[in-house]
């Protein structure tokens, strides 16, 4: 088979349907990679709209141009779209585009998942753009805090139009880490070890990873918030037990580690292009890696950093002040090995590094910045005033923007195949770079001279005026910039001439494809032996064309590709993707009904779609399985290997492996609220804790027991178990309830209901999977090609086995101590 006809049997086999029905059915890495980034800057521009109405209410003082409680919801959304639409999102749709590319595969893994997660995204978002348009937007800050946002301080709807939209598109930051940790760690091209990862795939996978156990916090936090909003549960609230400063953990616990996902995506587009704009390798690989396991376990550790004017204890102020301090050694190695990379090589000025040298600028300012607001005497004196909005602007445009922005000028060759003509580009440097820092360097001023931030205006005489005036004048030019961007991008798109496949002589796998890519990325998958495979053998693209690597024969007509043991790469299975479908779409969709009922107080709706969910989970689960094994298969060069499916660790274990990471930091944050209540909330103890006594407890452990084993019998029996245990935690959670009848008596009470539920939901899951089990071996698949299926339920069934075991521990260990 030539080049051309593999080409045309690849393409009928991997490209999503033709016009806009493709749009709802695709599971294609590349066209999902698209539209996320498509709608990711959608969102920036509205929220750059958001911030110049800011700008001109604040130009001149007493601005009668927006009142306040217009001026609430604007920014408000603007720090809400930024953080929460824009920022993430937009590394996910770089990562879900790049990543097989960069890695030598064909798709990530777990195709529909990425589509269920954008639609998500997608619906999530539009509900909060309705919320704008209509004046009902979040008006409390981006960061929600009570009383503020409770219905003590927002009565409206408007609060809860945050907190469920919010969660809605969180569904979609957790489909894609999973989605980009498994991909990262098993889908990679053969002898593509650890050690031979991309480095954007090394920041990307510790992203993915931070994602998971950074959002969450604020999941919980929301849904507590939530709560307290619908049905009077106060947990926030001190007359009965709660306390608002919970809030502020838990949203830190999140807020200070997204900083740091928000720059690390930037950091590695930058470990990519800068050694290629040097024209040399990137200088201290391992100690770059090593720096951005050190960020991110360090970023967890700096959420009070947010909460030095709360009243923390003169011992915690000095370990998170200095913890804060420490931050900047793992960024320092970081700066240092892109300075030693520039020093050794021949950079050219290039589009991408002339941002990149505005995102050294700007960032080392902000880095600056940020140690000093660390210092606690002086973050008293300028938190909450507009030092800390000048200073997060600087890490945030500085830190991820500017980097953003050299990413989309080295990539646009590959997205679009066409070569850079028109020369916009530039211009919009030079507008964007200086309109910047005349915005939000002079703030930094304006904060130390006592400016309040989130005020909506201001007396004159304070010696702000001109400040405010230079800044929102600065801010308009920016804006102009990102105009300029903006038509830049579309008009080369769609006039510039066609360009070379390589054009910056790159070393990465994702220039050895004809640009813009086909639909399966390669005709054949590469053996890797190097970092950098192109440079040390610029034949490989041509090779790869001809069929000369793995999966070279589209024989037998369905997308394929392969898995690789995670250190070594060493080829393992071979994995059958699914085709297009429109179920992901139908599956969000089915979702934002639930929280559509949440919202709209129509609770009826959510077990409906509640229902809806878990049958589109069922039809989406029993449709990857066959009956008869197909034993192990050619994969190309010599190489035989089984079916992923019909091994003992399937993608499917792996992807749960994860899902469950976060779960338990769900779990965690859960029960480290509890305890801070417990311990440093007023109004404690209640009037009376719940006793759980011997046979409730006797039930707990028989429940867990047999969840846990169910896990491990044949069909029938395991469902059998599993249905007990269920029964079993049920009646126990029944005795616990009815000693604690009211959930919005107490902030106690309202916890043990939510811990019980928790308990509760994961036995229902565990016991749904284990007759999902069952329910193929009655349809006739083989022992081996269930194997796998079995040994994800069992996890589930461990995992819920676990949780009924800590919530009966939590909720009984008050009673007893007292």
């Amino acid at each position: 088979m030539n080049a051309l006809r593999r080409h045309r049997a690849l393409t009928r086999i991997w490209a999503s349907a033709p016009g806009w029905k493709g749009w709802f059915t695709s599971v294609n890495h590349t066209d999902l990679g698209r539209m996320f980034l498509t709608v990711a800057v959608f969102f920036f521009l509205v929220g750059g709209i958001l911030a110049m109405l800011i700008r001109a209410q604040l130009a001149t003082p007493r601005s009668a141009f927006m009142g306040p409680e217009t001026y609430n919801q604007v920014f408000t959304m603007h720090g809400t779209i930024m953080m929460f639409l824009f920022a993430i999102p937009f590394f996910e749709g770089l990562a879900v585009y790049l990543l097989p590319k960069l890695l030598g595969t064909r798709d990530l893994a777990f195709p529909r998942l990425t589509a269920y997660g954008f639609w998500c995204y997608v619906f999530g978002g539009s509900m909060m753009i309705f919320a704008l348009l209509a004046g009902i937007a979040p008006d409390s800050g981006w960061f929600m805090y009570p009383p503020l946002s409770s219905t003590i301080g927002a009565p409206g709807i408007n609060s809860d139009f945050w907190l469920i939209g919010i969660t809605f598109v969180e569904i979609s930051a957790i489909s894609a880490a999973v989605e980009i940790t498994v991909t990262i760690l098993r889908y990679r091209a053969p002898g593509m070890s650890l050690a031979k990862m991309p480095i954007f795939a090394w920041y990307a996978l510790v992203t993915a990873v931070m994602i998971l156990t950074g959002f969450p916090p604020l999941i919980l936090g929301s849904i507590l918030l939530e709560l307290e909003r619908a049905f009077g549960m106060p947990f926030f609230q001190v007359a009965q037990g709660g306390d608002a400063l919970l809030w502020q953990h838990l949203f830190w616990m999140f807020g200070h580690p997204e900083v740091y996902i928000i720059f690390l995506p930037a950091a590695g587009a930058i470990s990519t292009i800068l050694p290629v704009m040097a024209r040399t390798t990137l200088m201290g690989y391992g100690w770059v890696v090593a720096a951005a396991v050190s960020l991110a376990v360090l970023s967890f550790g700096l959420w009070v950093h947010h909460m030095f004017t709360t009243g923390i204890p003169h011992m915690g102020l000095a370990f998170f002040s200095a913890a804060s301090t420490l931050v900047a050694v793992p960024t320092a190695v970081q700066i240092f090995a892109w300075i030693g990379t520039l020093w050794r090589g021949r950079p050219g000025l290039h589009l991408p590094m002339m941002w990149l040298l505005a995102f050294f600028a700007t960032f080392v300012i902000g880095g600056l910045t940020g140690v000093m607001v660390a210092v606690v005497p002086f973050d008293w004196q300028a938190h909450d005033t507009y030092f800390i909005v000048a200073h997060l602007h600087y890490v945030l445009i500085g830190g991820f923007v500017f980097p953003m922005l050299a990413a989309l000028y080295y990539w646009m060759p590959h997205f679009v195949g066409r070569k850079t003509y028109f020369k916009l580009g530039g211009v919009a440097f030079w507008l964007i770079v200086p309109g910047f820092h005349g915005t939000f360097l002079l703030l930094h001023w304006a904060g130390l001279l006592g400016m309040r931030r989130r005020i909506d205006s201001y007396g004159p005489g304070q010696g702000w005026e001109i400040i405010n005036l230079i800044a929102s004048v600065s801010g308009f030019v920016m804006a102009i910039g990102f105009a300029l961007v903006l038509i830049d991008v579309i008009i080369n798109a769609v006039t510039a001439i066609r360009g070379s496949r390589d054009p910056w002589r790159a070393g990465t796998l994702e220039w050895a494809m004809p640009t813009p890519p086909a639909a399966y990325n390669f005709a054949s998958l590469p053996h890797v032996d190097s970092r950098d495979p192109l440079y040390a053998d610029r034949e490989l693209p041509v090779r790869l064309a001809r069929g000369e690597g793995y999966l070279g024969d589209p024989a037998r007509g369905r997308r394929e590709t392969l898995t690789v043991d995670i250190a070594t790469g060493a080829p393992r299975t071979i994995v059958v993707f699914p085709g297009n479908t429109a179920l992901p779409v139908l599956m969000s969709a089915v979702t934002g009904l639930f929280f559509l009922g949440m919202l709209v107080k129509d609770y009826w709706l959510v077990p409906i779609s509640a229902l809806g969910v878990i049958g589109c989970a069922l039809a989406w689960v029993w449709s990857l399985g066959r009956r008869a094994p197909e034993g192990p298969l050619d994969a190309g060069r010599g190489a035989v290997l089984p079916v992923a499916s019909e091994v003992a660790d399937p993608p499917g274990w792996w992807g749960s492996l994860f899902l469950l990471l976060a779960d338990g930091t769900f779990l965690g944050s859960l029960l480290f609220g509890y305890a801070f209540l417990w311990t440093i909330a007023p109004n404690w103890p209640p009037p009376a804790y719940a006793e759980p006594g011997p046979a409730a407890l006797a039930l707990v452990l028989a429940g867990a027991a047999l969840t846990a084993v169910g896990g491990r019998l044949g069909a029938l029996a395991g469902v059998a178990a599993a249905l007990a245990g269920t029964v079993a935690v049920g009646l126990a959670a029944l005795a616990v309830l009815a000693q604690v009848p009211d959930p919005a008596a107490h902030a106690y009470d309202a916890t043990v209901w939510v811990l019980v539920g928790y308990a509760l939901l994961h036995q229902v899951v565990a016991l749904i999977m284990m007759a999902l089990v069952a329910a193929r071996r009655w349809a006739g698949h083989s022992a081996v090609t269930r194997r796998g299926a079995a040994r994800v339920a069992r996890l589930w069934s461990d995992y819920a086995a676990l949780v009924a075991l800590l919530a009966a521990a939590a909720v009984g260990l008050p009673g007893v101590l007292a």
